[in-house]
Formats: C-alpha cells, sequence, structure tokens
C-alpha cells in the first residue's frame, strides 16, 4: 500500500504543476460559471439615474427626492436647469424632471402643483420606466396631502392643533405602507433566483466528472508507450499500481472540488463551516465513484482516441441526465435515464447542503448511491484491468 500511495502522490504532483491541467480543472469551470451569472443570472432589477432639476429647494421637493432616491435601483442626479438644458439638447440624456419653483409653497397653501418632465423624443424606455415611477411617488405624496386635508376639515371643530393632526396622520400612513392591507408578492416560474444555489454544484460535478474520466487517456497512453509496464520491473505489482492510479483520480477529483468550494465561499458566503465540510464529504464520496468510471474507462479503451470518446460521451450524458443545468421530471422518460448518472446524486446531496441547509443525515441516500457505484466500479474495473497490452 505504501507503494501505491508514492504512485498516488506522485500522479498530483504533476497534476498540480500542469497549468494546462489546472486552468482546465479550475479556470474554466470559474469562467463558465461567470459566463453564465452573466447571461442568465446577476440582477433583474430596474436600475436608472433620475435627472432632477430641483428650482423650488423647498420641504416637499426634498420630500420628492428622497422618496425617489429610496427606491432601490433608482439613483438621483442632481442638476442645474441650465446643464439639464444642454444634456438634452446634445442627447446626454434624454429625460429630466423639473420641480418649478414655488412647488412646496403651493402644496402647503392646499395648491395644485405640476411637475414637468423635459424629454427628448419619447424618452427612451428607460425614460418612460423611469417617468412612470416618478408619477407614482408624485401619486403617493398627493394621496398623503388629500388625506390629511379631510382630516383636517374634518376636526376643524375639535380644536386640535394642526401639527398634532399631521403627526398622527403621518404614523399611520407610515404604519400602512409598513403593512399595506393590499401586497403584492413574485412567484418565479422556471427557475430560482439563487443563481449560485442552482448552478454551482451542476458546474462543480461537471468539471470534476469530466477531468477525472479524462484521465483514463493517460492511463491509456501510458499502458501504449509502455511506461506501465516498466513499473512493474519495481517492486511495484498490478494491484498496487492500479490502487494508485484509483487513489490519484480521488485525490485529483477532491483537491480540484475543494479549491472551487474555496473560491465559492470567499466570494458568496454560502457555506457555514458545517456545511463546507458536509460539501467536502459528497465532494470525496463523488471523487471516488467518478474515479471508479474512469478506470472502468482506462480499462476497456485501447487507444488514446477511444478512451477520449468514451469519455466525453459518458460525461456528457450524465451532465445532461443529471439535473445539472435544468430539473427533469422523476416521472417521465428522461427521469428514468437520470437515475443512471452519478451527477443526478451528487447534484442532489450538493444542493441539498448548499441551498437547503440540510446536513448529512439528509442526503444518506444518494451519497449510498455513489458509495455502492464506487465499489462495484472498482471491482470491475480491477478485473478488467491491464497494465500490459494483452496480458491477463
Amino acid at each position: 500500500m505504501k507503494r501505491a500511495l508514492f504512485i498516488t502522490l506522485n500522479e498530483v504532483r504533476l497534476y498540480l504543476q500542469d497549468k494546462g491541467d489546472l486552468a482546465f480543472s479550475l479556470l474554466l469551470p470559474v469562467l463558465t460559471f461567470a459566463l453564465m451569472y452573466g447571461a442568465f443570472g446577476g440582477e433583474t432589477m430596474f436600475k436608472a439615474a433620475a435627472n432632477v432639476v430641483d428650482e423650488d429647494g423647498g420641504i416637499y421637493s426634498q420630500q420628492l427626492i428622497e422618496k425617489l432616491d429610496a427606491i432601490d435601483g433608482i439613483s438621483i442626479d442632481l442638476l442645474s436647469a441650465a446643464d439639464a438644458d444642454a444634456k438634452l439638447e446634445r442627447s446626454d440624456i434624454l429625460i429630466a424632471l423639473y420641480i418649478p419653483s414655488g412647488f412646496s409653497d403651493t402644496l402647503a397653501a392646499g395648491g395644485k402643483a405640476e411637475l414637468l418632465f423635459k424629454q427628448r423624443g419619447n424618452g427612451g424606455l428607460e425614460g418612460q420606466i423611469l417617468a412612470g415611477i416618478i408619477r407614482s411617488v408624485a401619486a403617493e405624496i398627493d394621496q398623503e396631502f388629500q388625506v390629511l386635508r379631510r382630516v383636517e376639515i374634518n376636526l376643524e371643530d375639535e380644536q386640535i392643533p394642526g401639527s398634532d393632526i399631521e403627526l398622527t396622520v403621518q404614523n399611520l400612513l407610515e404604519e400602512e405602507r409598513q403593512q399595506p392591507a393590499l401586497g403584492v408578492t413574485e412567484e418565479v416560474v422556471g427557475g430560482s433566483t439563487e443563481f449560485i444555489n442552482q448552478y454551482l454544484p451542476g458546474i462543480i460535478t461537471m468539471y470534476v466528472l469530466f477531468a477525472i474520466s479524462m484521465g483514463a487517456r493517460s492511463i491509456v497512453e501510458e499502458r501504449r508507450r509502455g511506461t506501465l509496464e516498466r513499473l512493474l520491473t519495481t517492486r511495484l505489482n498490478t494491484g498496487e499500481l492500479f490502487s494508485g492510479k484509483f487513489i490519484a483520480n480521488i485525490a485529483r477529483g477532491f483537491i480540484q472540488t475543494f479549491i472551487l468550494l474555496i473560491l465559492s465561499y470567499a466570494v458568496f458566503r454560502m457555506f457555514t463551516p458545517i456545511s463546507f465540510l458536509s460539501c467536502l464529504v459528497i465532494s470525496l464520496v463523488f471523487a471516488a465513484s467518478a474515479s471508479a468510471m474512469g478506470m472502468i474507462i482506462a480499462a476497456i479503451s485501447r487507444t488514446e482516441e477511444a478512451a477520449n470518446w468514451i469519455a466525453v460521451v459518458v460525461t456528457m450524458f450524465m451532465v445532461m441526465m443529471g439535473n445539472t443545468f435544468f430539473q427533469i421530471p422523476e416521472d417521465s422518460v428522461l427521469g428514468a435515464f437520470s437515475t443512471f448518472s452519478l451527477n443526478t446524486y451528487a447534484n442532489e446531496a450538493y444542493t441539498t447542503i448548499i441551498a437547503g441547509g440540510g446536513s448529512l443525515g439528509d442526503v444518506w441516500l444518494p451519497l449510498a448511491i455513489l458509495a455502492a457505484v464506487a465499489v462495484v466500479g472498482l471491482v470491475i474495473s480491477r478485473m478488467i484491468f491491464r497494465a500490459v497490452p494483452g496480458s491477463k
């Protein structure tokens, strides 16, 4: 066993020194995730800068600006009237809100104040959305004034100070905003808004499985060149050579997963210490099952090209059928095929831990299946493994 571990350590050392292998194993998964995050994830919230000309400078114009600034996705860019007109003329901006002088005084006196939009053409799609939001905020302020005026009219015979009435009305309106009688909720259909939790497990398992199964090519190449045969002229026997290669594949897959999980934790803060350790256990079991699969490919392949093609076909089948990038209904034909994919069980375990806040006790079944695949695959691959072409 000691000599088998020497084989393992040498393989791991070569892996860590190979810049091409490291780029494929680490950089490519990170790049893939970044591209997918940019294409399908990210924030879907509307974002825009509101160009505001405040010619009033009063309390109610300030209140309007503060309410707009408090809306997520909207930032305020205060301009002078001359600057706004010049930018509109040059098409640097497409729409601007003008708060006229006397706006606050008019509202305080119970009059009708108006806001002014200046825009080029239709103001653009972003400008139209922004104008709608501003109108909504203005309507909310108007409703508050209407409520306050009606309350003051109804209580004018009660000799209650106006400041007390205004304070009470504002408190009641704020309470209504915090707990509205009519609320609106969003339900996302066809995918989770937690993009990271949804796709990270699939990306990790896909590249680990692909890297390990493609490692079968190197074993076939070493067999063809006689490298394995020369190793057997030392004190190594076939069993120790096989064990060293098998453990090396496990170590490679585990190291790759460990680094990717560390990067995910550092960037997204998506783990607790317990969930991180649980994911490492899943990674070890998955790497063992994938390593057994890689050893079977190495044992049955006679040429490097054959090992490549078998590895690609097996990996793509397991990725597509493993709920990696889309959910497969369990009661469908594809659902039946998905039961033959290692990724199905690994992704289920990762997702339960990362997104569901579960524990290893909650994923014992997929872990047991992966462990069983590792044991059975190890036995089968050892039975058919040949270090020398044509040997028995």
